[in-house]
């Protein structure tokens, strides 16, 4: 049986890496040294789907490396209700693997005319969102056929990270995402054995995490709709049991995504705290004493980790959606670009 185009580009994702950190240097150093000199006191981010899950990575990975505040905007603030925003002193970034969607082009445009430096993170060099921003930043993921999002996803949030490590001039980050491209190849080559075939019957459960861990995990739920047909929601391990919890019963799924960072303890306190009320609960760390545990490689830097597990993750959710009959490549009601006004 042939692969799936999605099992195909997952197990492309350590050579996309490698080859954005190899080549995408360049610009991405030229993107830094304009933050260093616009010294930006916010950022905004500007993006949708896979690609909002990402700018919610960015989000974390700023305040926590640089202290400095990252901003979600709706894109239809500018496209649909045509409203200004006060964008001076601060920086955007558009985060768009096609570069074609309109609304985030005119969000864009608007953030740029507002006094913004706007930069954007893009998997098509010509596309129309690299001639509206001013710092394009190149994916070089390759081609991506697969609707699914996996190493334009990972390679986005690469080089988010490198954009922030060479504009902090942070040496720690920069050697740990140097590398990472040997722990994804072992993510990828690993997966998560036995968790597909765990959840084949399932229809509903939750993704957990928390911090940068809790942007994967918003990627993981959209992935089980997705490819999946299983109903996913996503919550912060520090909300789900603030209501949510009353849905789980005995056998309920829960799959929480811990890195080997200060919000790990908790995350796998939670994780155990919902094994003990009866959930089948998948966890990423070795704390955990009632929940599953996922064995997953650690690479040693807290914004590094969480890569390693989406990439993980993608393995085992596409061949959920194998056992279940289901065609990755092809979503239902779903194609590879979505163009919102």
């Amino acid at each position: 049986m042939t692969a799936s185009l999605m099992r195909q580009e997952t197990l492309e994702i350590p050579a996309a890496a490698e080859r954005l950190l190899s080549q995408g240097h360049d610009r991405i150093t030229g993107a830094a040294d304009a933050l260093r000199a616009h010294d930006p006191r916010f950022f905004t981010s500007i993006a949708r789907g896979s690609s909002d899950h990402v700018a919610s990575y960015f989000k974390y990975a700023s305040e926590l490396m640089s202290g400095v505040p990252v901003a979600s905007v709706g894109p239809s603030v500018a496209s649909v209700y045509h409203r200004p925003l006060s964008l001076n002193g601060g920086a955007s970034l558009a985060i768009s693997q096609s570069g074609k969607s309109p609304d985030i082009i005119e969000m864009t445009r608007a953030s740029k005319a507002a006094g913004a430096l706007t930069l954007a993170l893009i998997n098509t060099e010509d596309a129309p969102l690299a001639q509206a921003c001013d710092h394009p930043l190149d994916l070089l993921a390759g081609p991506e056929n697969s609707v699914a999002a996996t190493k334009s996803f990972v390679n986005s949030a690469i080089a988010a990270l490198l954009l922030l490590a060479h504009w902090r001039e942070d040496h720690e980050l920069l050697n740990a995402l140097h590398n990472l491209p040997e722990h994804l190849e072992k993510a990828v080559n690993t997966g998560w054995p036995g968790v597909a075939e765990a959840l084949a019957e399932q229809t509903s459960l939750f993704t957990l995490g928390r911090g940068p861990g809790w942007a994967i995990s918003n990627e993981a739920a959209l992935k089980f709709k997705e490819v999946c047909q299983i109903h996913a929601e996503s919550y912060s391990s520090a909300e789900v049991l603030h209501g949510p919890v009353s849905l789980v019963g005995d056998g309920f799924p829960v799959i929480a995504f811990a890195a080997g960072d200060a919000a790990e303890s908790h995350v796998a306190g939670i994780a155990d705290q919902i094994a003990g009320l009866g959930g089948r609960v998948f966890v990423s760390s070795p704390l955990a004493r009632k929940a599953q545990i996922i064995d997953v490689p650690r690479t040693g830097h807290i914004l590094t980790d969480p890569l390693v597990l989406i990439a993980g993750f993608y393995v085992m959710i596409e061949r959920l959606a194998v056992l279940r009959g289901f065609n990755p490549d092809q979503p239902r009601h779903l194609k590879k670009v979505t163009e919102t006004v």
